[in-house]
């Protein structure tokens, strides 16, 4: 049995994630810090053949964290797939420029955008490591990639806000930094841009569907032996190829 864990999964990308994940026989567990919402996201898929279970996770609470590893030891004894998807988006200040960001801002953004997945990551990593050749993919946005962001001729270039950017930067190094820890085990660590995603963190003003925003996490959770591990992976905004590997 292949297990995969996926934060915030009880709607929008997460959820189609679990999903897409589900019909290739992967057993799912639908993470998500609402009750009543992730056991009718869990109940939703079940009614559709997959194997899926609910479990209670707030990636800002390490009580709930630390509750959630024990189950899934106590369950299956090892986690295959490990989806850090949970995210909230960048809270407007004044202007959104950067010299009006509160530090109230940053805090709540990172709080589980970045302090979150690390969180996760190291309560469960014990139990990835005790699964053949386990995946990790954090999911993270093109407007974390430095290169991106700073090009001119990019569209990323009118964006100014702090916040959530600069939350996925620090995720696209903490991907980096795990990926370097585990180099030399079969774990593969990589993080998903799934592209400008019609949901709720964006008010459903994408151009993408949560369909295809699942798809680069899909695939880098079902990466092959010889994958890669250590990039930013995913969709192309601009150019020939629809995805693909992306700056840092």
């Amino acid at each position: 049995m292949t297990t995969a864990l996926i934060t915030g999964a009880n709607k929008g990308i997460g959820y189609e994630t679990a999903r897409q994940l589900a019909a290739r026989g992967i057993t799912v567990l639908v993470a998500a810090r609402d009750k009543d919402l992730g056991q009718a996201a869990a109940g939703k898929l079940k009614a559709e053949g997959a194997q899926a279970h609910f479990v209670q996770l707030d990636v800002t609470d390490e009580d709930s964290i630390a509750r959630a590893a024990t189950w899934i030891d106590a369950e299956f004894g090892s986690l295959d797939i490990l989806i850090n998807n949970a995210g909230i988006g960048g809270f407007v200040d004044g202007d959104n420029k950067p010299s009006s960001t509160t530090l109230a801002t940053l805090r709540k953004v990172y709080e589980t955008n970045v302090f979150g997945v690390v969180a996760v990551t190291n309560a469960v990593l014990p139990l990835l490591r005790r699964a053949p050749a386990a995946r990790i993919v954090n999911v993270s946005s093109e407007v974390g990639s430095i290169a991106l962001m700073t090009d001119p001729e990019s569209p990323m270039w009118p964006m100014a806000a702090i916040p959530y950017p600069s939350s996925k930067t620090a995720l696209n190094m903490i991907t980096a930094m795990y990926a370097k820890e585990l180099w030399d085990t079969p774990i593969k660590v990589n993080a998903a841009n799934p592209g400008y995603t019609a949901t709720d963190l964006n008010g459903n003003t994408g151009f993408r569907t949560p369909t295809q925003g699942a798809e680069p996490s899909v695939h880098l959770a079902t990466l092959p032996a010889d994958g890669p591990s250590g990039q930013l992976w995913g969709h192309h905004m601009v150019g020939d190829v629809e995805y693909g590997p992306l700056p840092w």
